[in-house]
């Protein structure tokens, strides 16, 4: 696109720029993210002997709510100056919308878990990608290109393979039925949750934690299905915390830079991790159904990680508060006292028109 054409389009400023990718960390803090999460599965499998399906989810949203409050009280006590948004009633709906769908994710989870082997759960969890780039791409318009569509396609294929009891009944699983059934839940909640990434990820995993954690408390009670166990809630709580509450944290981070889709396909090893303790705790044997899987597995996750996506795009006058620097090439308003690095506040975008490799991140969620 030349100059003369893109003033006849309408931009109001011309900036070719090359701007180092902030892809690099969001990809790392997502695998973070889904080393924690992977253990998940496989601890909760154990604990499920002893603690029902509904107040287990409980327990481990309530673990990573407590968990991250109490974080945030070390942070205030130590007299840390935030840098992040505060969640604002504009978000209400997406913070609601996340809070029912945590609450009814995990019990089919947790109720999947107790009819399925803990590997066939586990990468059967993958399923969660797939619904949340459709989810994605339909409802929130997020750009989805050609390599991201091929790993759909395969981390699809194997999410049928890991579907059926035996590859040659093709029988389906109940168990297999309630984990899809949480990881569709789960994908529309990612694209809630993808909605609020702009705010403070510890103040949107406290609420989660808490308000999803005392809604599955509630349905536990009301069915009379809880434990008194006090060391198996001890550990249930603890496991919240590290599997739910630093994973979603660490999670939401990742959603900044990569938008809801491309987070969710790097979050793919999560289930990997899980077959890993499954084999060495619970002993359970892997399958040859699950070694194809895996192997298309990699496939899919290759083409999403070699996938890149840069062209000129058009930047609209906005105002918004969130953290940010003014390093990145997106953030060029002055401030009466000279102010270098991570900040927060109100602040307004110029319209721009430039060029560089980017993902779907809260400045970039234009159409194509």
């Amino acid at each position: 696109m030349n100059i003369s054409r893109v003033f006849l389009n309408g931009c109001f400023r011309i900036k070719k720029v090359v701007i180092r990718s902030k892809a690099t960390p969001a990809i790392l803090m997502a695998i973070l993210a889904a080393a924690l999460y992977g253990i998940s599965s496989p601890i909760s499998k154990l604990l499920l002997k002893k603690i029902p399906p509904p107040f287990m989810a409980a327990l481990l949203y309530l673990g990573a709510g407590f968990g991250m409050l109490i974080v945030h009280f070390v942070n205030v006590c130590s007299k840390k100056a935030p840098t992040e948004a505060k969640i604002t009633n504009k978000e209400l709906p997406f913070v609601i919308g996340m809070i029912i769908l945590d609450i009814a994710a995990p019990i089919f989870l947790m109720v999947g878990l107790t009819m399925a082997p803990a590997e066939n759960a586990s990468l059967l969890n993958n399923f969660e990608i797939v619904a949340t780039a459709l989810i994605a791409l339909f409802l929130f318009k997020e750009s989805i290109g050609k390599r991201m569509w091929l790993a759909i396609l395969f981390i699809t294929l194997s999410t049928i393979i890991l579907s059926v009891n035996d590859l040659r009944s093709l029988s389906f699983s109940v168990g297999s039925i309630f984990v899809v059934a949480a990881c569709i839940c789960w994908g529309f909640e990612n694209n809630c949750t993808r909605m609020l990434s702009i705010k403070n990820p510890l103040q949107i995993v406290i609420v989660k934690g808490l308000g999803s954690g005392f809604g599955s408390l509630v349905i536990s009670l009301v069915l009379k299905e809880y434990s008194k166990n006090l060391l198996y809630i001890s550990l249930a709580l603890f496991l919240g915390f590290i599997a739910y509450g630093l994973s979603i944290y660490f999670y939401i981070k990742a959603q900044r830079e990569l938008g809801a889709a491309r987070t969710s396909t790097y979050y793919a090893t999560a289930p990997f991790i899980g077959v890993l303790i499954s084999w060495l705790i619970l002993k359970e044997i892997i399958t040859f159904s699950f070694l194809l899987a895996f192997f298309i597995m990699i496939i899919g996750a290759y083409y999403a990680v070699s996938e890149n996506h840069g062209h000129s795009h058009n930047h609209e006058e906005m105002t918004h508060e969130h953290k940010h620097n003014h390093e990145d090439g997106h953030h060029n308003h002055k401030h009466i006292n000279k102010i270098t690095g991570e900040h927060c506040h109100v602040h307004a975008h110029e319209a721009m028109c430039h060029s560089h490799l980017h993902t779907p991140d809260l400045h970039h969620r234009h159409s194509h």
